[in-house]
């Protein structure tokens, strides 16, 4: 969800109502993770590999279908370690895909500065996956997908033309926000801050899936299966398996993102510059001049947190 408010607090009230209120249905959910082999702040003692292992556990525990990693391959350079990172999600059967070599946002890149970063980090998902079959995914960093119409054009003409599908978003919190607070708050021992952290991360997560069931809603009169954003961070990890069972609780089963983006809503293209980005379906919904819900992030005070 984007990081600003769009439309009335009564608009997000009506979407919730209308949600609740619809018959229960299938709902379906592929999980995706970003910004692998490094992301956000650590605590005290804890590794990238720890990290990484604690999520494919996870995913190995609960039965999950192939989870997606989008990979920067920039951190591989910074923290070479880190290649192992993207070896061990291999090793587990987890698919990889590009999400651009150095987490490059399109707002401050021209199309064929974009399309070449995409093209650098391509080589090393080659390199490390030579049979490369599941690699012709691009998730956009920041999910600008292009400030401008003629920019968004170009890169998705640029994409098609590499043979890459776009890995589109229906499900976000942010919930990358916490994993800084986490490291912070788990090295000053707080733990009033970490209750903290662990309640508003679900209670957020569990509003969100209203939300965006509602985007749904508006958008297309149903539940699409939904692609849910998530980053390879310590908190997270952490999380996932409480996470999961939200999302069970809530009528989720687990399915794998080809499934979810073999949808046919997701064959719509929004065709909309926009310097703020944003989900599949909130593009949509503002391509069409219609308004999304409010956001209501904890976004100050995950901040300040154990600063």
């Amino acid at each position: 969800m984007k990081g600003r408010t769009l439309g009335s607090l009564a608009a997000a009230v009506a979407l919730t109502i209308a949600t609740v209120a619809a018959p229960a249905q299938k709902l379906q959910l592929a999980i995706t993770v970003d910004d692998l082999p490094a992301h956000g702040e650590l605590p005290p003692g804890v590794t990238r590999q720890q990290v990484a292992q604690s999520f494919l556990d996870t995913f190995h525990r609960e039965h999950l279908p192939p989870i997606y990693g989008f990979v920067n391959g920039v951190r591989t350079v910074d923290a070479p370690p880190t290649l192992q990172v993207l070896q061990a999600w291999l090793k587990a059967r987890q698919p990889l895909g590009n999400h651009t070599w150095a987490h490059t946002d399109l707002n401050d890149q021209t199309a064929e500065q974009f399309l070449a970063d995409v093209d650098r980090n391509q080589t090393l998902l080659n390199q490390i996956d030579p049979k490369g079959q599941h690699q012709q995914w691009l998730r956009y960093p920041f999910l600008h997908e292009g400030d401008t119409i003629e920019k968004r054009r170009a890169v998705r003409a640029g994409l098609a033309a590499r043979g890459f599908r776009i890995a589109e978003v229906s499900m976000d919190f942010e919930d990358y926000l916490w994993n800084d607070p986490y490291a912070r708050c788990s090295a000053k021992n707080d733990p009033e801050a970490l209750k903290y952290l662990h309640d508003s991360y679900l209670e957020t997560a569990d509003h969100y899936i209203t939300v965006y069931r509602g985007l749904s809603q508006q958008a297309f009169h149903r539940d699409i299966p939904y692609v849910l954003l998530m980053h390879i961070g310590a908190f997270d990890a952490k999380m996932l398996p409480e996470l999961l069972e939200l999302y069970r609780k809530r009528g989720f089963t687990f399915v794998t993102m080809p499934h979810a983006l073999n949808d046919k809503a997701y064959r719509l293209d929004p065709d909309h510059g926009d310097k703020d980005g944003g989900s599949f379906t909130e593009l949509l919904l503002e391509s069409r001049d219609e308004t999304v819900a409010p956001d209501t992030k904890p976004y100050d005070k995950l901040a300040k947190l154990c600063r």
